[in-house]
């Protein structure tokens, strides 16, 4: 088993999680987004985060408005839309009763070991 690859696919599963529940207080630019996950030890690059976002945005779960910037070009302020807002809502109820399931067998398992 390569854990490293192991790890790689569990993050890459929770990442469009993370991004709807980051914007889940509010409209944020992409760098926010990426610092926001940074601080929680989630590494995560541009190249990765654009396509996440314009797929997010296709599925209709997040809405976007440009702003003009005076350092540079216009941003791209992204937030959810109500259909965000409602899978949110049930990707929160999945991933508790999941981390719960785990949790259990985790638990299990180390009183065994």
């Amino acid at each position: 088993m390569n854990i490293e690859n192991t790890k790689a696919q569990m993050r890459k599963g929770v990442l469009e999680f993370c991004i709807l529940s980051i914007l889940s207080d509010g409209e944020h630019y992409p760098t926010e987004i990426i610092e926001r996950m940074k601080t929680a030890k989630l590494l995560v690059v541009e190249g990765t985060l654009y396509p996440l976002l314009t797929r997010l945005k296709n599925d209709g779960l997040l809405i976007y408005r440009w702003e003009e910037s005076t350092s540079g070009p216009p941003r791209k302020y992204f937030t959810l839309s109500e259909e965000g807002k409602k899978s949110l809502a049930e990707l929160i109820n999945s991933w508790t009763e999941l981390t719960d399931s785990v949790n259990q067998i985790i638990k299990q398992t180390t009183k065994t070991n």
